[in-house]
């Protein structure tokens, strides 16, 4: 009910974030946001695994599932009702169903209602959903560097961490307003990705039209990967925006999201190809490196992110790594071909053999 009540009323929603700004102004303005760090990568591709681990580090500070529904004033909520959420609640498994276990304290993606407030067409597939160094908008830019403060404020950090998928569209405009943020860009082999994005979008479809709550809850939070309002991401081609729609609307499930993570991830790469500095602030990290090779690939990680990594929580997070063993793909020859056809040429930029 809260949920519906925030999302209806977003205009109300902004003033209350900037009276909470405006009433802490004075705090606000201490609190410096030092090398913010972004995850940020197409759905499915390990960018939860990501959060949690970098999460695990004592200067991390991010959302968590406890900010939702009035996401736009961590202040006041936490403030009223931050003792209402058991602090020794259970944890249990997240609604994908993929071994990740969460508690109302986990970190969450829930930078995109933000967006959303200051963005129309953030999730419209067709019209571009790039922001670049060219985008401006002194109200969302005052409102989301006043919000960074607020979460490193509530959560005793020092540096913020976001992971926001849709961000993959956003990292110039990032980069304009936080000319020190680093980028973390997990990436996946593409059969297995298809098929793990195949799996969720089943799972949510059935869901959601189990329990049509789930669907608005999706839509409030800004999460259109899978489910019944499945969404393209649109990287400024409409024209292939539309024929990865239409792929999906005709059936032709496979060949659609293989074609959406060549168009986003190649988006990506050109982005990096033409900026040297921005080549420099991204680290791609490919999920299976992540998995075979963890204790090297955190070391990376964190370093690419400026946290230091103890021996300790190297070893912890490293335990926690391996391959997924609860499904595998099961495509036909020529789904599989149809999958080669449309990513070979951008997964041989990312490290991937034919």
């Amino acid at each position: 009910m809260l949920g519906g009540l925030t999302d209806r009323a977003g205009g109300l929603m902004r003033w209350m974030g900037n009276l909470e700004s405006s009433t802490h102004r004075d705090v606000l303005d201490e609190i410096p946001i030092d090398r913010p760090i972004y995850v940020a990568g197409l759905a499915r591709s390990g960018s939860t695994i990501l959060l949690e681990m970098l999460a695990r580090h004592p200067d991390a500070a991010t959302h968590r599932y406890r900010d939702f529904p009035p996401v736009m004033t961590p202040i006041f909520w936490n403030q009223a009702f931050g003792k209402v959420y058991r602090k020794d609640a259970a944890p249990v498994e997240r609604a994908h169903r993929d071994r990740i276990m969460v508690t109302p304290d986990s970190p969450e993606a829930l930078e995109e209602v933000l967006w959303m407030a200051f963005f129309d067409s953030c999730h419209d597939p067709t019209k571009t959903n790039v922001l670049d160094k060219t985008t401006s908008n002194p109200a969302f830019e005052n409102f989301y560097r006043d919000h960074l403060r607020k979460i490193l404020l509530i959560r005793g950090g020092h540096r913020y961490l976001s992971k926001e998928n849709y961000n993959v569209t956003r990292i110039g405009y990032l980069q304009k307003l936080l000319s020190d943020a680093r980028f973390i860009v997990p990436v996946r082999n593409p059969v297995q990705h298809v098929a793990s994005l195949i799996k969720q979008h089943r799972l949510f479809c059935r869901e959601e039209e189990r329990n049509p709550r789930i669907l608005r809850h999706m839509q409030r939070v800004g999460h259109f990967e899978f489910g019944l309002d499945r969404r393209a991401i649109n990287t400024g081609d409409e024209e292939r925006t539309r024929s990865i729609e239409a792929l999906w609307q005709c059936g032709e499930e496979v060949r659609g999201w293989a074609r959406l993570w060549a168009t986003v991830y190649g988006f990506l790469s050109a982005q990096q190809a033409n900026d040297e500095d921005l080549r420099r602030r991204i680290l791609t990290v490919r999920y299976e490196d992540l998995c075979n090779t963890p204790g090297d690939m955190l070391e990376l990680i964190f370093a690419h992110a400026g946290l230091e990594l103890s021996s300790e929580l190297r070893t912890r997070l490293s335990a926690d790594l391996s391959q997924p063993t609860y499904y595998q793909p099961s495509f036909t020859a020529d789904e599989e071909k149809a999958i080669r056809e449309e990513t070979d040429e951008t997964a041989a930029l990312l490290g991937y053999s034919a």
